[in-house]
């Protein structure tokens, strides 16, 4: 008996996860945000007179200071998460030590970027 099926359409949607190519866009569009943010994040902070601590805290306090501060944090964070949810689902076999570790993986990054933009908002205020 032979199948009325093309042998394309027989293995369409059987990837391994099915959802893999949102994640790497994911990951590709927060790697370039990085690579665009973090030489000017560099270039500003070195600029802001960095050894002095009063300096600092004046740029970091600043509205552009912050949000390239801020800017760069979130990509950094959220390319980071990406990067250890990929080690935890590639790494990690046993359903609840993978659900417990992805769980605890994005209350960290959260736990984190909460407490940038509290320390961003205390210096701006």
């Amino acid at each position: 008996m032979s199948r009325m099926t093309t042998p394309r359409k027989r293995v369409r949607g059987s990837g391994a996860a099915g959802s893999g190519t949102g994640h790497f866009l994911q990951q590709r569009v927060s790697a370039i945000a990085l690579f665009v943010l973090m030489p000017v994040f560099a270039v500003c902070f070195a600029l802001s007179g960095a050894p002095d601590a009063d300096a600092t805290r004046a740029w970091l306090g600043s509205p552009f200071g912050a949000l390239v501060t801020l800017l760069t944090m979130s990509a950094a964070l959220y390319h980071g998460r990406l990067g250890v949810q990929v080690v935890i689902e590639d790494y990690i076999h046993r359903t609840t030590t993978k659900a417990a570790l992805l769980i605890a993986n994005t209350f960290l990054v959260a736990g984190l970027w909460l407490a940038g933009v509290y320390s961003l908002l205390t210096l701006a205020l």
